[in-house]
């Protein structure tokens, strides 16, 4: 019998949860299933070599103002849309330490916004309770990592967005100091204040993330 991986069988168990928990609010676009699988198969051959990726084999998030190559940026609206030539450099750190992308995340449109539920991708709940908001601007980043689908997400914070989602939802939501961590490749709510924030479910993973973004 061939050996499945466990970055393969990571990946297919994140596909397995986001099937159980019917929550496709909290995605803007997933990316397909055999892209992602064919990474893992790529960053699994890396590790055999010898290769050291310190977040290999973590699912990651990103917030859907954030641009991941292959996937629309969209900001939480559809007709802004477009197709960014790469990821941004918070989303390319992770990347290279070994963190396979899921999908972007919704938000709450241009991420004005602290509950979650002004997005035409729909309203992103609670977590634990579908009839208390999700916190916004943040809330499917949030909400994902909660639910555990992925193990890392992305959001931006502004005035609360990275901070209060997390709070609704029982994780770890870190804004770094500004201009720790770079902002390109992010659409702005306020570009003079903007960060790029990370959750996770517990602070020591939050911080490692942090600390290779910067």
């Amino acid at each position: 019998m061939p050996t499945i991986s466990p970055l393969l069988d990571r990946v297919r168990d994140a596909h397995a949860r986001i099937d159980a928990v019917r929550r496709p609010e909290l995605w803007i676009d997933l990316r397909p299933r055999y892209d992602v699988e064919a990474e893992a198969a790529r960053l699994d051959a890396r590790l055999t070599a010898g290769e050291r990726l310190p977040l290999a084999g973590r699912l990651l998030a990103v917030k859907g103002n954030i641009d991941v190559a292959g996937l629309p940026t969209t900001a939480g609206c559809p007709s802004y849309a477009y197709e960014p030539g790469s990821d941004a450099p918070a989303v390319a750190r992770l990347r290279a330490a070994g963190a396979l992308v899921i999908g972007t995340t919704n938000l709450d449109q241009f991420a004005t916004g602290l509950t979650g539920t002004c997005s035409p991708y729909g309203a992103v709940a609670c977590a634990y309770d579908p009839d208390r908001v999700g916190g916004g601007s943040s809330s499917g980043s949030a909400v994902a990592v909660a639910l555990g689908i992925v193990d890392l997400a992305l959001g931006t914070d502004t005035a609360g967005s990275g901070r209060v989602p997390a709070a609704f939802n029982g994780v770890f939501g870190v804004k770094p100091t500004r201009g720790l961590v770079p902002a390109d490749g992010v659409v702005p709510a306020c570009a003079s204040l903007d960060c790029v924030t990370v959750f996770a479910r517990t602070l020591p993973e939050a911080g490692q993330a942090l600390a290779l973004m910067a």
